[in-house]
């Protein structure tokens, strides 16, 4: 199975955010290509907000081109099986943390938002990856710092978007 038809199967496995589901299920209906960063009309992206849910926090990176503080993320790649797949592998990556693992249920949320051109939008398909309390976290050359942030501040460093996707984090795992 291609990454663009387990993006298709994921997104209709998706129960939440219906008119921004059927959005991105349209764009990858009429963009076979809807994938991958060439595709200047838009493209799915894979991200990850790391939790340790014991300890209730989040890390987040500021990102280096962006200087905003999100969860990981990024550009699916060839060799990414699935888009959960992608996730996982981005923040892996992005966090240095190794064994993560990915919440059951699927995604916890979609945001699309615009970014320049080319490219006009990020479709992207939001997870969330648990770490270990004892965690060590290590910053890669896409971010300017990682940093472990309590649930309750959150709202004073990141975007509505972040903060939606802590929240509903937070109800996946019934805190």
């Amino acid at each position: 199975m291609s990454l663009h038809d387990d993006a298709v199967l994921v997104l209709k496995a998706y129960e939440d955010q219906p008119e921004l589901r059927r959005a991105y299920l349209d764009h990858l209906a009429a963009h076979p290509d809807g994938m991958w960063k060439s595709c200047h009309a838009g493209h799915v992206t894979a991200s990850a907000l790391v939790v340790d849910p014991e300890r209730g926090r989040v890390l987040l990176t500021l990102h280096r081109k962006l200087r905003m503080w999100l969860q990981m993320g990024g550009h699916c790649e060839p060799g990414d099986a699935t888009v959960a797949a992608a996730a996982l592998r981005e923040a892996t990556e992005e966090s240095g943390i190794a064994g993560l693992t990915l919440l059951a249920g699927g995604p916890v949320r979609l945001d699309r938002h615009p970014i320049p051109p080319p490219c006009h939008w990020h479709y992207d398909v939001q997870y969330a990856a648990v770490a270990a309390p004892d965690a060590v976290h290590a910053i890669s050359d896409e971010s300017l710092d990682l940093r472990w942030f309590a649930y309750d501040e959150v709202a004073e460093v990141a975007d509505a978007s972040v903060r939606r996707l802590v929240g509903a984090t937070r109800a996946r795992l019934g805190l």
